[in-house]
């Protein structure tokens, strides 16, 4: 009993550190700019196949570099979801500030684009996409720098936009049509594809005949750990960390003082954006890659920010770990082996019975979760002061 017990505390701080990884980008970018992001997940899962990608270039070097292929993989899905991040503000989110419905809903689209781009993606249509980029960005840009752009802005953007699609969507069906089967396939279709994690962290701690603690859960929580430190330290110990908290209180002032607040957020958007990318690589660890691998955490992630209090970096820690422990001990029906089987204790065995699965699991928490809403609306730790008007 007492190692079953050990045992899914162990499993439920993993859960609570995946979730934590998760939710730590969402929560800088939800607590400290106000965006609501459904893009989120969808930044994770590009970080997730950056780790496939490197994972099948570090295959075809061979040698050491399967065994240290996830040293690469970390600062390569955080460039990427963090480039990706910085695109979407740069092009969607910069016009939405102080808006969060349109937020909400822009950033939807964003993540269904994304998750068909994944489906879809293929070399025809990585070069129909920078025809398309090439001939609308050097078309704007001869037009602003030869004409006046002011008085004509209104009907040339939309033929740009037209003439450019039509020739990318031109130039793709022609090579479609000419290319190889093997030229023209998806890259990663529909299907899940699996990472395998370097030897060294297959297996775990053996405490015991039924206790294991795994390597990668414990490579996760170590991971979390250092990028709570770093999130920390970037805040708190950088000028562009004050930047970020001054901006944060107030936008106006921060301003007259000279700040450059479209910076600063464009820094904030592809820091949080960088973290889904290394959450996303973490993932990896505990099972095959999707295109909805986004869809499975991003309600999860946005509990956690929730419930531990917008903006407050240790209510998410609070919230991540109460969460994961919680779903764990009731869907692998660890609480039902707490109680000695008798009559006396056989209501409550057969309600943690009921729930003794995944699914409902999360039913019980996400009830759980209401009912603490409507004690502390605020969550765990409330923002105080003049945070709490803006």
């Amino acid at each position: 009993m007492l190692e079953g017990l050990i045992g899914g505390l162990f499993n439920g701080i993993s859960i609570g550190a995946v979730l934590l990884i998760v939710a730590l980008g969402l929560a800088i970018v939800f607590g400290l700019m106000g965006v609501i992001n459904l893009a989120h997940g969808e930044l994770m899962m590009f970080g997730a196949y950056t780790t496939f990608v490197v994972q099948n270039v570090a295959k075809s070097i061979g040698g050491i570099a399967p065994e240290v292929y996830i040293f690469a993989a970390l600062p390569m899905a955080f460039l990427v979801s963090a480039l990706l991040g910085l695109l979407l503000e740069r092009t969607v989110i910069r016009y939405l500030y102080g808006r969060p419905l349109e937020t909400l809903l822009a950033t939807w689209g964003v993540s269904l684009i994304l998750i068909q781009f994944i489906r879809s993606v293929s070399w025809p249509m990585l070069i129909g996409l920078a025809v398309f980029a090439a001939l609308f960005l050097v078309g704007r840009w001869v037009l602003t720098r030869y004409t006046d752009w002011e008085q004509i802005k209104s009907w040339a953007n939309p033929v740009f936009l037209g003439l450019s699609a039509a020739i990318a969507g031109l130039t793709l069906f022609l090579i479609e049509s000419s290319g190889s089967d093997k030229f023209t396939r998806a890259w990663f279709s529909t299907r899940n594809v699996d990472v395998t994690p370097p030897s060294w962290l297959r297996g775990g701690i053996n405490l015991g005949a039924t206790l294991q603690f795994p390597f990668a859960r414990l490579f996760i929580i170590v991971l979390t750990a250092l990028c709570l430190a770093a999130v920390y330290w970037f805040l708190n110990g950088t000028a562009w960390g004050l930047r970020i908290r001054s901006v944060t209180q107030n936008r106006g002032m921060s301003a007259c003082l000279g700040i450059p607040t479209e910076r600063v957020d464009a820094l904030t958007f592809a820091l949080g954006s960088g973290l889904a990318g290394i959450a996303g690589c973490a993932v990896t660890l505990l099972g095959s890659v999707g295109p909805n691998l986004g869809a499975n955490y991003i309600v999860d992630a946005f509990m956690v920010v929730v419930v531990g209090g917008v903006g407050k970096l240790v209510g998410s820690i609070v919230a991540a770990l109460v969460i994961g422990i919680t779903t764990y001990l009731l869907g692998s029906g660890t609480l039902v082996l707490m109680f000695p089987p008798t009559d006396f204790f056989k209501p409550m065995i057969d309600f943690f019975t009921f729930f003794a699965t995944t699914s409902m699991a999360k039913v019980m928490v996400f009830a759980l979760i209401i009912a603490f809403l409507q004690v502390r609306p605020a969550g765990l730790f409330p923002p105080k002061g003049r945070s709490v008007e803006l």
